[in-house]
């Protein structure tokens, strides 16, 4: 009850006319720089840092409330629409949510993201206010050898559900591995597929990846289709709400969704990749055994999951920041700099000495939401309406903005020739039907893996028994082996459907003759 006296009191300072302003004003310019390819919630919050500093503490950190998650928001819709999505959060959407949109279902994608990520956002936030402690202890339990395990559940997982092919999900796993392992060693210091380019040495930017993979390789791939496949996609003008079916569809997989993001928000693994991967492979792989699968046309639980992982993820990696001090990803890290330069230091004593700052800023977090949810669901169709706009304009605005993007956060060249190639590449990946999940999963996950396994191994002196020594690495492998094992036995049936439908479709067209 004590936690309810506290936020109650929060929210009374929150809804002080000018800090409310203040929530609204952070919500509108967190989604407008989130929708921006390459630029997402950590560079809303970044580029906004400078502004905030004439103001008072608590008016800040309330702004960046509606900075935080209406980053996220932002992040989503133009994945949604055009395929591009503004942060790496929101990859996980975009391969479910552009069909929807291709298919006239734009709204209703956007209209699923936001209360998606409303409801991830609330769950998380909710509980933070009420068990901040509790998520500390369980993010003590990971070591390197549990993120070790992790990564590979994440690997394994996703390569085996996203494709008809195991071996093109493999292959797409390698190809993210392999772009992951450019630039400096960071144990050892040795050059690692570099090619002696001095602008390598640092690696490949994720932020390149996104852009090149998802968003210019798009592009090719609509101008490859105008020229074998002239039908236009359907611009989707319909109606900015769910109905009925289409929310009870969508309604488990919100809850599921921010099951896997709220842990995964005090876990230091770099932000909500892994979670919303993970929401978005179980809703597949759930998918696969209904009659009439919906994942690859479309499918309204493959946007839902996702979007709410993300936002539970936002929401706990708060908690975990003021709780523990400890960023579990960019945005975080961001948020930590601007409590530092108000001479704020998150950790255990933050509630008792700043409460005054504290409990308003969770407050704000759930005002926050709302604000993002009313303003999103009107605003549904007005964001739809770029599909209008006539293709040859809308994708060469596209890669325009791709190249703007990318030189933003760089102002390298090199980076502009990476993003061509790799855009290259993702248009070769889709015209031969590779997946485009396991090479960002690799990319995301792969340095992880690599660090995890070797600080495992040089803490226990070379001792490969500690990558399977506590029991979350053997439930960790265990759901993976029962995962593999499904997803070999799907293939195995899929192909043998096949044969059996060429043999009867053979049969079929010799028996007239005969």
């Amino acid at each position: 009850m004590e936690q309810l006296q506290l936020l109650f009191g929060g929210f009374s300072a929150a809804f002080d006319p000018m800090n409310l302003l203040w929530v609204v004003i952070g919500a509108l310019l967190g989604t407008a720089v989130g929708v921006l390819p390459g630029m997402g919630s950590a560079m809303a919050v970044a580029l906004l840092l400078p502004i905030t500093f004439s103001l008072d503490p608590t008016a800040a950190f309330i702004m960046f409330a509606g900075v935080y998650f209406g980053g996220l928001f932002g992040d989503s819709t133009m994945a949604i629409l055009v395929n591009t999505p503004g942060g790496s959060t929101a990859i996980a959407t975009s391969f479910e949510g552009h069909k929807m949109a291709l298919a006239g279902r734009a709204p209703q994608a956007l209209a699923t993201s936001a209360i998606g990520a409303f409801t991830g956002g609330l769950i998380a936030t909710t509980l933070v206010v009420f068990f901040a402690p509790k998520l500390a202890e369980f993010a003590i339990l990971f070591g390197p050898a549990e993120y070790f395990a992790l990564a590979v559940f994440a690997f394994l997982a996703c390569s085996a559900v996203v494709s008809d092919s195991l071996i093109k999900g493999l292959s797409s796993l390698v190809i993210g591995l392999l772009i992951a392992t450019v630039g400096i060693d960071g144990i050892s210091g040795t050059q690692r597929f570099t090619g002696g380019v001095p602008e390598l040495f640092d690696g490949i930017s994720i932020i390149v990846v996104t852009v090149g993979i998802l968003a210019l390789g798009e592009v090719f791939y609509v101008i490859y289709r105008r020229n074998t496949n002239p039908k236009a996609p359907k611009s989707g003008m319909g109606r900015p709400y769910l109905s009925w079916a289409e929310f009870r569809e969508a309604f488990p997989a919100w809850l599921r969704g921010a099951g896997f993001g709220v842990p995964f928000g005090v876990i230091p693994v770099g932000g909500a990749e892994v979670p919303t991967f993970m929401a978005y492979a179980t809703e597949r792989n759930l998918d696969a055994r209904r009659k009439d699968p919906q994942f690859g046309k479309g499918a309204i639980r493959g946007v839902a999951a996702p979007e709410a992982a993300g936002n539970a993820t936002a929401g706990t990696a708060m908690g975990a920041l003021l709780a523990m001090g400890l960023p579990t990803s960019a945005t975080a890290a961001i948020m930590l700099a601007a409590f530092q330069q108000y001479g704020i230091q998150p950790g255990p004593l933050l509630f008792d000495r700043n409460a005054d700052l504290v409990w308003p800023l969770l407050a704000s977090l759930f005002i926050g939401l709302v604000v993002l949810l009313i303003l999103n669901l009107p605003l549904a169709p007005m964001w739809a309406k770029l599909l209008l706009i006539p293709s040859h304009f809308l994708y060469a605005g596209i890669a325009l903005f791709c190249a703007l993007g990318v030189y933003a956060t760089s102002a390298s060249v090199t980076d502009l020739i990476l993003v061509l190639g790799i855009g290259i590449l993702g248009f070769f990946m889709r015209r031969y039907d590779f997946p485009l999940a396991p090479v960002m999963i690799g990319v995301i996950l792969g340095p992880l893996a690599e660090t995890s396994f070797r600080n495992a191994l040089l803490s226990s002196g070379g001792d490969y028994s500690i990558l399977v020594g506590s029991w979350i690495t053997w439930l960790l492998y265990a759901m993976m082996s029962v995962v593999l094992v499904a997803a070999g036995y799907k293939h195995y049936s899929n192909a043998r459907k096949r044969r059996e439908g060429h043999s009867e479709h053979g049969q079929a067209v010799l028996t007239p003759q005969s």
